[in-house]
């Protein structure tokens, strides 16, 4: 990535040539060790060939040249491998080290020699190759000509071969200042748009009235940016915490405390969220550039539901000369628009026939603001190597929507497991092709076969160094297959194996004491071994530490300090709380004290006792409920409970089902824009689909009734985070299933009540609610929750019906309808 101060830009020599030269096909099926490891490997390859080059031979040199071209001074920086003299020649060697056959070039691929080129324009212009008094010219001036060699070294057979020029210092100055020339019209853009873009920030104003508490958190957060600190923000539904966290970050960019702006979410609709905001303050007069980047999968034209795309020339014709056309592609785009999102992008790259997922990535390196899921930033299998690879640092701002939802997120991106039934499937595939891959396979499943015998149950492990060092083999075995039969290619069983052995490899590699290493009967047939990390904070603190400062803000950070320690680990990060903006007196809250979902108490007369606190709330008046249930049991045993008494004339009911589609989530939600002659009572599982992320305002819904107090269901990672936390001194079955609990429930309850005109009822329907344990973790908004009994819940409703239908009266005779 490129990095622009005023009018002076700062790119790698590297990166310069790879952007500018790449061409070619996108072909996934060549990754792995061949590529990925290349880098470790030829770094050492780079040391053994420079130790053996004398004495005279200089290795890593910095360079560094400033460049003028048009309006912009290119600062060009990179680190030679080797600079020396031969025959009297000064000379550049670019080493690469290579897995492919070095035997079939016939001159050195463009990119390297570019690389080499430049490092010689740099050499030369830095006044490292002037001669020296007596050395036949005068002091001070160039050397006639130059070298540029060009190193291949095979990084298994170490077979080295070298590509050799002569040329003069005119030649090598104006095949780099081609290449200066062609960067500086993308950096005139950047250039341009930036001071556009801040200019546009200058007296930008706050696009709405403060809400009460929201001004307050805007000068947290940019504060926070200011320190480049990490804030907290817990602020409940309804004083716009998009808007809050956006503005300060564009107005911090503006200053120069950042240049880009990550918006992470876990969810579609908090992405569109911030797009929105984003359009509210353009239309006010900001000047910046943004994209939502989509799943690949949802991107890929020709990939099937449920398959991942097959990224080859031979599958995709976009992948095809993909690089020849990408970089127009962009350029393009960005002198014409200003946003880039799911359709916009899929429109381009039909015009283009490039591949939507890679250009939109590409063309997110010249945009300001990027939308995302948290994979894009923290998940060590899709995270954009481009920003967040070691060593590339920036000058990054990240806020993170939804942060409750980032520790089960994290935990999973950093956990790893392996099935002990894969190892025999991938075996049977491979067994007629190589002998030798399927003996590691089988000496892994043996290893694992010992595992299971050792017991029935979960087993907490020391150590599973030798199974690790076997996989290890095994794994190497799989990229020398993959390189000799090309039979697999499209194997999904073989894909995702690869993978997974991959992923559980590089975690276990980064083993330490935030890990409990585990194995599992699953069921008879299937035996997991797993890497579970239990907290994610030191992982997550460092992709983080790529940027300056980050924001994580949510409706549902209760307890604080526990989010602070699983997000981040350090207690001593800036938090704010917001008070609700919203009248209390337009919500009634309450928790009834006759009632409990826990286990011994499920029963068919607590389904019966739930079900009448049902009914009486939707019949205190007719509108749209929401019932959210533990589990989809118990959600089935009251439906149940409901279809045996009858009810012709109670609520229409509206369950959901498990395994829903995009489709049928839709319908789902449709039902609640209906009108009808009674109430609708609709059941949905507490912590699903339906209890975060959707906006049911006004009329839509007028009431939550949450049963139980969200607990996780009793397993064997529940179990194993309940004993590390204890082991630690700290309360175990709180960070375990309390906290996780309270969230699911906070969430539930936060479907109701959106705007400031909203009324409605929250019933908490657990006696467990009226214990400190939870009461203590209550927003404070709470405190005025009635404890209650179903005895009483019928004249509640209708004094608080009754004084709401006299608000409304009121409202109307102060605006003159009545």
């Amino acid at each position: 990535m490129a990095r622009l101060t005023e009018n002076r830009i700062r790119i790698s020599v590297r990166n310069l040539v790879e952007f500018l030269l790449r061409s070619g096909d996108i072909d996934n099926r060549r990754k792995g060790k061949k590529e990925v490891e290349a880098m470790a490997a030829g770094a050492r390859m780079h040391r053994k060939i420079q130790s053996r080059m004398g004495a005279g031979y200089e290795a890593e040199v910095p360079l560094k040249a400033d460049y003028e071209v048009e309006e912009l001074v290119i600062s060009l920086e990179g680190r030679a491998d080797g600079l020396f003299v031969r025959d009297g020649v000064p000379t550049v060697d670019e080493i690469k080290g290579v897995y492919w056959d070095i035997g079939a070039l016939e001159e050195p691929l463009p990119v390297h020699r570019a690389q080499a080129m430049c490092y010689a324009c740099m050499a030369l212009d830095g006044g490292r190759w002037n001669r020296e008094p007596g050395g036949g010219t005068p002091a001070g001036s160039e050397p006639p000509l130059v070298g540029v060699q060009i190193t291949y070294c095979h990084l298994e057979s170490e077979e080295i071969r070298r590509f050799e020029e002569r040329l003069s210092p005119a030649e090598v100055r104006r095949f780099a200042a081609r290449l200066l020339e062609e960067y500086a019209a993308w950096g005139t853009f950047l250039y341009h748009h930036r001071r556009q873009r801040n200019a546009s920030i200058k007296g930008l104003p706050f696009p709405f009235s403060y809400r009460p508490g929201q001004r307050r958190l805007a000068v947290a957060a940019y504060r926070a940016m200011e320190q480049k600190r990490n804030l907290f923000i817990q602020a409940p539904t309804g004083i716009g915490k998009t808007m809050s966290v956006l503005f300060p970050a564009v107005m911090a960019v503006g200053e120069g405390l950042g240049d880009k702006i990550f918006y992470l979410t876990a969810k579609t609709i908090t992405r569109t969220a911030a797009e929105e905001a984003l359009e509210i303050l353009r239309r006010k007069g900001l000047h910046m550039s943004s994209i939502t980047l989509t799943a690949k999968e949802k991107l890929c034209p020709l990939t099937e539901e449920g398959k991942r795309p097959e990224c080859n020339p031979e599958a995709c014709p976009r992948a095809k000369g993909h690089f020849d056309r990408v970089n127009e592609a962009v350029f393009d785009y960005i002198h014409r628009e200003e946003k880039a999102g799911r359709e916009s992008v899929l429109a381009w790259c039909e015009r283009y026939r490039v591949c939507p997922h890679e250009f939109s990535l590409d063309l997110s390196d010249w945009l300001d603001v990027v939308i995302c899921d948290y994979n894009y930033v923290f998940d060590p299998n899709v995270q954009l190597k481009r920003y967040f690879a070691e060593g590339n640092d920036g000058e990054y701002l990240f806020l993170v929507d939804e942060a409750h939802n980032l520790v089960e997120r994290a935990r999973e991106m950093y956990s790893a497991g392996l099935y002990k039934e894969d190892f025999l499937t991938v075996r049977t595939l491979v067994k007629p092709y190589s002998s030798k891959l399927a003996r590691r396979l089988s000496s892994c499943n043996k290893m694992l076969l010992e595992m299971k015998r050792e017991g029935d149950g979960p087993m907490v492990r020391d150590s599973v160094d030798a199974f690790a060092m076997a996989l290890a083999g095994a794994y190497g075995e799989m990229e020398k297959f993959q390189e000799e039969f090309r039979v697999l290619d499209g194997d999904e069983d073989f894909g995702n194996f690869y993978l997974e052995v991959r992923h559980f490899l590089n975690m276990y590699e980064q083993l330490d004491d935030s890990y409990c290493v585990y194995t599992e009967p699953v069921n008879e047939r299937s035996f997991l071994l797993r890497l579970y990390c239990v907290s994610p904070a030191k992982k997550l603190s460092e992709c983080l530490s790529r940027g300056n400062s980050t924001v994580f803000f949510s409706a549902t950070l209760l307890p604080i300090r526990y989010y602070k320690e699983l997000l981040c680990g350090n207690a001593e990060e800036y938090a704010v709380y917001a008070p609700s903006p919203f009248d209390p007196s337009k919500r009634f809250l309450a928790a009834a004290g006759d009632v409990s979902s826990r286990y011994k108490r499920r029963n068919r007369r607590e389904y019966e006792r739930i079900l009448d606190y049902v009914l009486t709330a939707v019949s205190g008046k007719k509108g749209n409920y929401l019932v959210y249930f533990p589990s989809y049991s118990y959600m089935e045993a009251v439906y149940q409970a409901a279809l045996l008494r009858g009810l012709a004339d109670g609520p229409e009911f509206l369950v959901q089902s498990p395994r829903m589609t995009e489709a049928d989530r839709e319908e789902f939600l449709a039902r609640f824009e209906k009108e009808r002659e009674g109430s609708l009572a609709a059941f949905c599982v507490m912590g699903g689909i339906f209890s975060e992320g959707i906006d049911l305002r006004g009329e839509r819904l007028i009431g939550v009734l949450v049963v139980g107090t969200g607990l996780p269901g009793i397993c064997t990672e529940r179990e194993i985070l309940k004993g590390w936390y204890e082991k630690r001194g700290k309360d175990g079955f709180s960070y375990a299933y309390r906290y996780p609990g309270m969230n699911k429930v906070l969430q539930a309850a936060g479907r109701v009540i959106r705007t400031n005109t909203d009324e409605g009822i929250i019933l908490l329907l657990d006696d467990r609610f009226l214990s400190g344990e939870y009461r203590r973790l209550f927003p404070g908004e709470w405190e005025d929750c009635h404890v209650i009994n179903y005895e009483k819940l019928p004249a509640l409703l209708e004094d608080f019906w009754r004084m709401a239908e006299n608000r409304k009266t009121y409202l109307q005779m102060e605006e003159g309808v009545l």
